[in-house]
């Protein structure tokens, strides 16, 4: 995104209002890598963020005479597309996981998984989490909502919730173990090839000295 648009100018803001030609075009471009960014997320792959994107932006263009102008702009975009993701999520949910786990405690977020994983490859993990657990870590471990929060966003229950969460960081321990001896196995490999190089190299120079 440019600096210019870090914030929506308010020249911007009325011509998108009052249908300037090219305006609308120009917000859309101007803020489609932070909003894509946040549908990704809630997403199972690129495509269906695509589609959340366009109906967010939607919202976000038809509701934008509601936006208070004096206050940030990212922080109102972001809660469209969060919605608009967890509308999505609804839609699609055939049969809404009831189980309640009241009992399990989970607190902050999973240094393990934050330490170890950049954001590329934490989207990339979290895309391939069921729909469920997929939404609840998000809202919970990035978003940073409660679980009571989480539970009114979802129509879930609090232990639902909860237990969506315990499991979500379950599976994304599991797959960060498996990426992480992929990645071990690979630099070993690259470093035996190197070594085997080296080792070849030098005997040709050997060869080559000893022959002159």
């Amino acid at each position: 995104m440019s600096n210019s648009l870090q914030q929506l100018p308010d020249k911007l803001r009325m011509d998108c209002i009052n249908g300037e030609p090219g305006s609308q075009k120009k917000l859309y471009y101007g803020f489609y890598g932070f909003a894509m960014g946040i549908c990704l997320r809630y997403s199972k792959d690129r495509d269906e963020a695509v589609g959340i994107l366009n109906d967010g932006f939607l919202k976000v263009l038809t509701r934008l005479e509601s936006f208070d102008p004096s206050k940030p702009f990212l922080p109102w975009l972001s809660r469209i597309m969060t919605n608009t993701a967890i509308d999505h999520y609804r839609s699609q949910l055939r049969q809404p996981i009831t189980s309640d786990v009241t009992e399990l405690e989970i607190s902050g977020e999973d240094p393990e998984i934050n330490s170890k994983l950049n954001y590329e490859d934490l989207i990339k993990i979290i895309q391939t989490l069921p729909p469920g657990y997929r939404a609840v870590f998000n809202l919970f471990a990035i978003d940073g909502f409660s679980h009571e929060e989480i539970s009114e966003q979802l129509g879930i229950s609090i232990g639902t919730s909860k237990s969506n969460l315990f499991k979500a960081r379950q599976k994304l321990r599991i797959m960060l173990e498996e990426q992480n001896k992929i990645t071990a196995l690979n630099s070993a490999s690259n470093g035996a090839i190197i070594i085997n190089e080296q080792f070849k190299s030098q005997q040709d120079r050997h060869i080559f000295q000893a022959g002159t």
